[in-house]
């Protein structure tokens, strides 16, 4: 159940008696409960949207079913997840600029996908759908094998501490079950503006062989190009180097 209120969709941490199967995977475990206060305007457009374009990854700590995307978003067309999407700065342009694809952008932390929810109803954009919780819960309950176009990871935690280095979510079990989910030709895009992380992350990915490394300028089903969000431009001016990472499905 979503704690009224609260930062945290239940089950996104692992505990103890969990299942050893749902410890293959690393869970989100960065966050911490806390109260969130949104504003007057934000909580009424969460109220009035939020149940139509708005779901939990878990319910009374049970996993949503599988997604009928074609009944959610009212067409069939090709899907992009993009996990971890904070404010959604990018999400929005980029589900703006590809208007022929729907994306369904995950993200734990209420006020960020308040504020995604209130751009979304501002710029009358009409193929983005939410859930709130952690990533994998999602690619493992609400989607099957083949069924993505592409996968969006940018920025996530780099757990910088070599002792953490287990809590990063770019992990091959993880990678794999990202290839399991994309079609056939499907893309996976990876950004971090850690120099560590990025090599985690490139040595993973090319080490699962049911994706091949792409190049940008490669013809790809989705597009790769990310406006500069807040906090990348912070990460620029700090001399920090974004590595972009792009895989294609076999």
């Amino acid at each position: 159940m979503q704690l009224p209120g609260s930062d945290v969709a239940t089950g996104s941490a692992s505990g103890p008696g969990v299942p050893t199967e749902q410890h293959r995977y690393p869970r989100v475990t960065s966050f911490r409960t806390r109260r969130t206060t949104l504003s007057s305007a934000q909580q009424a457009t969460w109220d009035r949207l939020w149940p139509e374009i708005g779901m939990h990854a878990r319910d009374g700590g049970e996993p949503a079913p599988l997604l009928d995307s074609d009944a959610w978003f009212g067409r069939s067309a090709p899907v992009v997840l993009e996990i971890g999407c904070g404010a959604g700065t990018s999400t929005l342009a980029m589900a703006k600029a590809e208007p022929h694809l729907d994306v369904v952008a995950v993200e734990v932390y209420r006020r960020g996908l308040a504020q995604l929810l209130s751009a979304i109803d501002r710029e009358e954009v009409p193929n983005i759908r939410l859930v709130r919780g952690d990533g994998v819960d999602v690619l493992q309950h609400m989607f099957g094998p083949d069924t993505l176009t592409g996968v969006r990871v940018f920025f996530p935690d780099p757990w910088p501490k070599a002792r953490h280095h287990k809590r990063r979510l770019l992990q091959p079990a993880t990678v794999a079950l990202i290839a399991d989910r994309l079609r056939p030709g499907g893309i996976f895009h990876a950004a971090t503006d850690h120099a560590g992380y990025a090599e985690q992350i490139a040595e993973v990915g090319d080490a699962e062989p049911r994706l091949r490394r792409v190049s940008p300028t490669d013809p790809l089903p989705i597009s790769v190009e990310r406006p500069v969000t807040k906090y990348e431009g912070k990460a620029q001016h700090a001399g920090s180097a974004v590595a972009e990472l792009l895989w294609e499905k076999s």
